[in-house]
């Protein structure tokens, strides 16, 4: 968890918006630092979380979040945490001497036709479950209580890859917002990557660029990594931009600010760029 990210954010584990969805994007470098600071920071503040991680391995996230000092094991142990391991339930499914019903969330990779709707129930089975919720009661009586539901997921753009439209993406955004955010009131945080310049995909209606477009219409708060303009930097990794997007009146507020950013081994630091306001 960046505590630097979280005084800018204008949050903490104690005391943060709920009701959210965060969008990540990173072109042309890696913020995949994002994911694991908002993984560590919804288990701090004990929310049960669903962790759809389509990219990496489940001791790959757990090796990171100890430097960070959170135990991914021991969250799922509790129930905290519902872990979607991508990879190795992709397996499952294109395997026949691996299927098991534990592959459903995937089906979608037997038949593109099918669209999303078996993850999305998965989603909505995780962040429902016992204990889900603020003030709920645990299996049996016998569990804990958890604060507001997070979906996180690392990251959506993958699902393009696996033949996905970008239609269909969307839709499972929208319909996970109104179940996680909505009615809730949990967060939602997803990244999506673009690797090229943004003009270069300007043409391609199912590539990451529409799915960027669509989602960034969705969330109330964006953040947008990139590589430096200047080029490689040993001091300097890269530079993000943070958007919030609130609703005023019959328009929508947008706030910017730019910073310049350094990732450590457990942690990370921001150097402020600028700030812009605008109404759309």
């Amino acid at each position: 968890m960046f505590t630097e990210l979280n005084s800018i954010l204008n949050t903490s584990p104690d005391s943060f918006t709920q009701g959210e969805f965060i969008l990540v994007s990173d072109r042309q470098t890696d913020a995949s630092f994002l994911i694991h600071h908002f993984l560590s920071f919804y288990l701090r503040a004990r929310c049960r979380v669903c962790f759809l991680g389509l990219v990496q391995s489940f001791s790959h996230y757990s090796a990171v979040s100890q430097r960070l000092g959170v135990s991914l094991a021991q969250a799922k142990e509790k129930g905290q945490l519902v872990f979607l391991e991508g990879l190795k339930e992709s397996l499952s499914v294109l395997l026949p001497q691996e299927s098991n019903t534990e592959s459903q969330a995937l089906d979608f990779l037997r038949d593109p036709a099918v669209g999303l709707r078996s993850l999305y129930e998965f989603v909505r089975a995780s962040v429902s479950g016992p204990g889900a919720g603020e003030g709920g009661e645990g299996e049996e009586g016998g569990g804990e209580a958890w604060g507001p539901p997070v979906l996180l997921v690392d990251d959506l753009s993958v699902l393009l890859s696996l033949g996905v439209s970008v239609g269909a993406a969307l839709d499972f955004s929208h319909y996970c917002r109104a179940s996680v955010c909505s009615q809730l009131q949990g967060n939602m945080v997803m990244l999506v990557r673009c690797e090229g310049e943004e003009e270069e995909d300007d043409g391609d209606e199912e590539g990451p660029e529409r799915l960027l477009k669509g989602l960034t219409h969705q969330c109330s708060l964006t953040l947008q990594v990139q590589g430096l303009p200047t080029g490689y930097c040993r001091d300097i990794h890269g530079q993000v931009e943070v958007c919030w997007r609130r609703r005023q009146g019959d328009g929508r507020q947008m706030q910017k600010k730019l910073f310049q950013y350094k990732v450590h081994d457990k942690g990370a630091s921001f150097f402020a760029r600028g700030t812009s306001s605008a109404v759309l």
